[in-house]
């Protein structure tokens, strides 16, 4: 099904918001106890009511389900948990019906220890896909680290039919795909090929620099980053256009060369930004706009801001890495103060609604700072109606938990087989602070949905956020500022951090006078820049007031 768009129609996303779902998790069709395919297109009309744009899907692919779906052991098929490819084109004609895009996963670091390719190459060292694997008969130093500590501690898994070690970056039941093997690559080229062919508006690229880790291995002389290049090559040539938003936990001073030069994005297109992330948090955990601030002011995007992916959180760990000790210390013991909440000795394993004490002003302050940035935000499902966890499930798997759509005990989800391991832990309706639904929250004013509903259709409407942004000038600490300069108008942003009303005064002088608001938490009296009064929670976007067209 090919898409029938313009070249470069969604390059940018200036004006999208994008919604990840996890389709095992969102909505169970036919009462097995897994979301499935067929249940997201029934919801499809509900994603597009948020305001979003563009939907995001994790892992559907034929897996074990080991790792949540990450475990691919067909890139090129729906497992049957899921539905069929069938059911993939249903949802993708319903999503062009609605003009929603759809991003799907690419996970081509590494496959299944159950993937054909893996299980003839330990049995036959002389087959073709011996060399798609990395190999030694003793653990070699790559300068490759185990991503989850202390779960595991080597990145070296002894296989006793094949007589050698072999490498997985993560999971034993992952092992690494060699990149710097070109028929890998050649194959990854035909997996993208076959989804854009169903008319995908592109792809979530996984584990980028550990795929350049191995692209540096096939060309010493460069940097690894041709693998980008080519990526982006093949995908534009076949979609024009085509997302490439990478997962890159760098610094940002490296994203310009994840973007391509002079941030053309002729590599990736977009990545999802991890910097923002950690300094968001430190923000929300000090009650303080500085440390967010400073980090905008400083950040070198390498190219447009809008392609940079913002967010709260999403469906991993809050991996906290680009926080010094002391400031990680910091979010930890404001949202994991207990040793339970954490995990891999760097990150928290919560949702957001928990995390903030399920205050529903709190919340929607929350989301009224993510949508003032600049970007394209990123919304995880269920954190719109403050969904909760549940932390008795191990590992990540806490803040995996499925859509409320109703008051059941398990909002629409059927029990899972009693004793399938790889089925979804959904039965014992344990999410958190709080029992929330979309059913309770979809018609009522004041709800978390309505005010998120609202934030998004208000960001869409204003033109002023892609245009020249930076952090206002203002006397208040605990409170975040943002002002948008478009053509003819600008925009002022101010999020109150904290629990108490706070008076602001923005020393911005060519605002003075001249402001309306244009998104808030409660009405407001007076607009007058030198003295702009926040709620506890409180967020407030004002605009500057258009001037009337001189009909002469």
């Amino acid at each position: 099904m090919a898409r029938t768009s313009m070249p470069g129609d969604h390059v940018h996303h200036a004006d999208s918001v994008i919604y990840q779902i996890d389709p095992a998790l969102y909505l169970d069709s036919n009462g097995d106890g897994w979301g499935d395919l067929p249940g997201i297109t029934r919801r499809l009309d509900y994603i597009r009511s948020l305001g979003v744009s563009t939907v995001w899907l994790l892992p559907f692919y034929r897996t074990p389900y080991r790792d949540h779906g990450y475990d691919v052991s067909d890139h090129l098929s729906v497992d049957p948990r899921f539905g069929d490819i069938a059911d993939f084109v249903a949802l993708m004609e319903r999503a062009e019906q609605l003009g929603l895009r759809v991003l799907v996963e690419l996970v081509v670091q590494h496959t299944s220890d159950q993937h054909p390719w893996f299980q003839e190459a330990r049995r036959d060292r002389n087959s073709r896909y011996r060399d798609w694997f990395i190999w030694a008969d003793e653990p070699v130093d790559m300068g490759v680290e185990p991503m989850f500590p202390p779960e595991q501690d080597s990145v070296w898994t002894w296989d006793e039919e094949a007589g050698q070690y072999y490498r997985h970056t993560f999971y034993p039941h992952q092992p690494d795909l060699d990149l710097a093997n070109p028929e890998v690559r050649r194959e990854v080229y035909r997996i993208m090929a076959f989804w854009l062919r169903l008319g995908v508006a592109g792809f979530r690229v996984d584990a980028v620099p550990h795929m350049l880790e191995r692209s540096r291995a096939a060309n010493p002389e460069h940097d690894g980053f041709w693998l980008l290049d080519d990526m982006h090559r093949f995908a534009w040539t076949r979609s024009p256009g085509a997302i490439l938003m990478g997962e890159a936990d760098v610094e940002a001073e490296q994203y310009p060369r994840y973007f391509g030069g002079g941030g053309r994005a002729d590599r990736l297109t977009h990545l999802l930004d991890f910097a923002i992330n950690n300094r968001l948090f430190l923000s929300l955990a000090r009650q303080e706009g500085a440390p967010l601030e400073e980090a905008l002011t400083s950040h070198q995007p390498g190219g447009p801001r809008t392609r940079q992916a913002m967010w709260l959180r999403n469906h991993d760990e809050l991996d906290l890495g680009q926080l010094t000790g002391a400031e990680r210390g910091e979010v930890m013991r404001a949202f994991a103060p207990d040793e339970s909440m954490r995990i891999y000795n760097r990150g928290i394993r919560r949702r957001l609604a928990p995390m903030l004490d399920g205050d529903p002003d709190r919340l929607a302050m929350s989301y009224a700072l993510l949508l003032s940035l600049p970007g394209t935000p990123v919304l995880r499902y269920g954190d719109e109606i403050g969904m909760g966890e549940d932390l008795s499930l191990e590992e990540r798997n806490a803040l995996r938990t499925p859509m409320q759509w109703d008051a059941g005990p398990n909002g629409g989800f059927s029990t899972a087989a009693a004793g399938d391991l790889a089925a979804p832990l959904v039965a014992d309706g344990r999410f958190g602070f709080q029992q929330v639904n979309v059913e309770d929250q979809a018609w009522r004013p004041g709800s978390l949905l309505d005010r998120i509903r609202r934030m998004i259709q208000v960001r869409l409407a204003l033109h002023e956020i892609a245009g020249d942004c930076r952090t206002a000038r203002h006397d208040c600490p605990g409170v975040f500022g943002l002002r948008y300069d478009g053509e003819d108008s600008s925009l002022l942003a101010l999020v109150n951090l904290t629990g108490e009303p706070q008076q602001v005064r923005v020393r911005e002088d060519d605002l003075r006078g001249e402001l309306v608001d244009v998104l808030f938490d409660a009405p407001y009296r007076g607009c007058d820049a030198a003295a702009l009064r926040l709620n506890p929670w409180g967020y407030r976007w004002l605009r500057r007031r258009q001037q009337p067209v001189d009909a002469t």
